[in-house]
């Protein structure tokens, strides 16, 4: 992998505010990565100083290992589940300023 990508990534997911929350999709079509796992993997292996728990599914869900943990730090910022899905229509990160992406992602 290419280090300023890998930075470039790291970056971006540093710079998701509190309150709000990115798709693995989002982070990876803003950084110009070729998919949202590389984001993923990126975060497995170098995300434990970044606010990885803002990173969610394309379906609003957490991956299912990090789920009560990732719920709770969420919640903490003020970001609220139904269940185990955040509504990503209320909290989606748009640094962009635009009112409404869709459900589809920022692009």
């Amino acid at each position: 992998m290419d280090d300023v990508l890998h930075e470039r990534v790291r970056e971006i997911i540093e710079s998701v505010p509190a309150g709000t929350v990115a798709t693995y999709g989002d982070i990876a079509a803003l950084a110009g990565a070729p998919s949202p796992r590389m984001v993923g993997a990126i975060l497995a292996e170098d995300g434990h100083d970044l606010p990885w728990h803002r990173i969610l599914r394309a379906n609003g869900t957490p991956a299912p290992h990090l789920v009560h943990d990732q719920l709770e730090r969420l919640r903490a910022e003020g970001v609220l589940a139904d269940g185990q899905r955040v509504d990503l229509r209320k909290y989606r990160w748009r640094p962009d300023g635009d009112e409404d992406p869709g459900e589809e992602g920022l692009f």
